[in-house]
């Protein structure tokens, strides 16, 4: 095969992300509700009887099931199920920049209105409870900010033969910034404060 033959090959390819299909994809959706004449942001508390994650703050949504059409219709379905409302209560849902994780997810964000919130029945199976904040205290309240360091630790049949430096080999590490929002006893970290912070500052351009 010569070279023009491989590029004819790759003649009009989109790109994606490299091993897409054994990544892991999520989406939730970041819900805006009027209330007292004023805009809230709805948060949820994970049902501690949940195995992943119990009482972490979070925003509705989930995996994105074969069902779904596009990673928003996802975000729709899983914030009905779990805030026991229908679609005809959810307006305007718009894309959020969408978050590749390096523990093999990828999270597709929403923003989005709910209208009518005293409709809202949380499933108890998922959901402890909701809670709201005033959208101008993230407009005017930076999050603390706390360094994560990640390291290498290869498994002990590692082949360290095969690569230059063997077992001393110089290992790059790095750092994950964990952002922490506090309101009323309430702490908002993790994904969550990092979709929201990028949310903020959409709004602050």
């Amino acid at each position: 095969m010569n070279p023009a033959d491989i590029i004819s090959k790759l003649t009009d390819r989109q790109p994606s992300i490299l091993g897409y299909e054994q990544f892991r994809k999520h989406a939730v959706l970041l819900p805006l509700i009027e209330k007292n004449n004023e805009t809230h942001i709805l948060f949820e508390v994970r049902s501690m009887k949940l195995r992943s994650q119990p009482g972490d703050i979070c925003f509705p949504g989930g995996k994105i099931d074969k069902a779904d059409s596009t990673p928003r219709q996802c975000a729709i379905r899983e914030t009905t199920e779990e805030l026991g409302i229908t679609e005809t209560n959810i307006k305007d849902v718009s894309p959020l920049d969408y978050i590749v994780s390096d523990f093999g997810r990828i999270i597709f964000p929403f923003a989005g209105r709910i209208t009518n919130p005293e409709l809202i029945k949380p499933n108890i199976s998922e959901v402890g409870e909701v809670f709201t904040v005033p959208l101008p205290y993230f407009l005017s309240t930076k999050p603390d900010r706390y360094n994560v360091q990640v390291k290498v630790v290869p498994e002990a049949d590692f082949p360290f033969d095969l690569i230059v430096g063997g077992k001393n080999y110089n290992w790059r590490h790095y750092q994950v910034d964990e952002l922490f929002y506090q309101y009323n006893g309430k702490v908002i970290w993790g994904l969550t404060a990092k979709i929201l912070n990028h949310f903020i500052s959409l709004l602050n351009e």
